[in-house]
């Protein structure tokens, strides 16, 4: 059977050491063209798989979810082989190369994306020359074709795939619960090309000092593992430093400082605690590289829920506003969770009627909640 004889050819092939043929490029080359051939064949069955039905009497939903589970494969990539299987039956010359190992599943996907009611024809009368192309330009140069081959071919689709693009663009960043930041980023082409060529410059520059850096303390040039930042800790450290030239551009701005809240007494056990001014917390250790470019403060909690804060060189409005947002961190209404920075002091018994501006009479309240606190009731009928 092939299926047992191309069993037993990837048994002898994974028992020899790689290491033996990683010096061969001749070898490297040919190892991807004949994986190339693998995953098409792969692709090309679980889309005879999926038409086959016979996957229905495990009582799977779908092929995709069948082989998501019976091969413990991401559902992402079941997914991907199938579609790829039947995208493979409207271009034939593109499978063809496929099977051949000329190109790969990268280049018939990309051919897929443009085949719609209003390029069928013409992909049908282009495929042997984009093929042609896909075989001989490198993968990056070949999708920049297709981009071209879309302008012509469907002029109105294009414009509305950019419009499309562009909206998909995203973006979020979100503390976690060890005080970590998460995110994700997605950009259309022009912003994204902003992004990562200025990222990409402010990074080579902290390459270039890392390297300098390293050759010092070695006494020769370093090797990749030995440079202090890994290429993703330059990328973030990178995305800082954008941040950071982006609050001295306005006039006056400054180079931002983080404020940390050093808060000692009754409330913290016996111990001093450390945090960002947004509630983060920190280790005492965290604050030493940042020491010489931060705001520092440190509050005194005392019994009954007042603070002493002690002078620092940042304040919202001075210290009794300072040490209201210390004590509440967030809008102090129970249903809300509007951090303090964005909230307002508020007077609990109203100036108006002779509260006074002191610790004990203040209180966080958001925009929403502070306009509904004093939003006057309305009048009898």
């Amino acid at each position: 059977m092939a299926l047992e004889a191309f069993t037993e050819a990837i048994d002898e092939l994974v028992e020899c050491d790689p290491a033996l043929y990683a010096p061969d490029c001749d070898f490297m080359v040919e190892l991807e063209r004949q994986a190339a051939r693998v995953e098409a064949y792969v692709a090309a069955s679980a889309a005879a798989f999926e038409a086959s039905g016979v996957w229905g009497a495990s009582g799977a939903r779908s092929a995709v979810a069948y082989l998501a589970r019976a091969a413990r494969i991401p559902k992402a990539l079941a997914r991907r082989q199938v579609r790829l299987g039947r995208a493979m039956v409207h271009l034939p010359l593109a499978a063809a190369a496929w099977f051949s190992g000329q190109i790969t599943g990268a280049h018939l996907e990309a051919l897929g994306a443009l085949r719609r009611p209003s390029t069928v024809a013409l992909l049908e009368r282009d495929e042997e020359l984009l093929v042609r192309q896909a075989k001989r330009l490198r993968f990056d140069h070949f999708t920049r074709v297709l981009a071209y081959w879309e302008q012509r071919a469907d002029a109105e689709g294009s414009e509305e795939g950019e419009a499309e693009r562009h909206g998909r663009r995203d973006a979020y960043l979100a503390s976690s619960l060890e005080g970590m930041w998460l995110g994700k980023m997605t950009f259309e082409a022009i912003g994204g090309a902003i992004v990562s060529n200025e990222m990409g410059r402010i990074e080579q520059d902290m390459f270039e000092e890392d390297w300098a850096k390293a050759k010092a303390e070695l006494g020769r040039d370093p090797k990749a593992d030995e440079l202090w930042r890994t290429p993703g800790q330059r990328r973030a450290d990178a995305f800082v430093e954008m941040a950071t030239r982006s609050a001295t551009r306005p006039e006056g701005g400054r180079r931002p400082a983080p404020l940390f809240s050093v808060l000692v007494g009754w409330e913290t056990l016996g111990g001093p605690i450390c945090q960002l001014a947004q509630g983060q917390a920190l280790t005492p250790g965290s604050l030493v590289p940042w020491l010489e470019h931060v705001d520092l403060e440190r509050a005194v909690f005392e019994p009954g829920g007042r603070v002493e804060v002690s002078a620092v060189a940042r304040f919202f409005t001075g210290g009794t506003r300072r040490a209201i947002e210390l004590r509440d961190r967030e809008c102090s209404h129970e249903y809300c969770d509007v951090p303090a920075e964005r909230c307002q002091a508020d007077h609990i018994i109203p100036w108006s009627e002779g509260g006074p501006t002191i610790q004990e009479n203040g209180r966080l309240l958001c925009g929403y909640h502070n306009r509904q606190r004093n939003q006057r009731p309305p009048p009898d009928d």
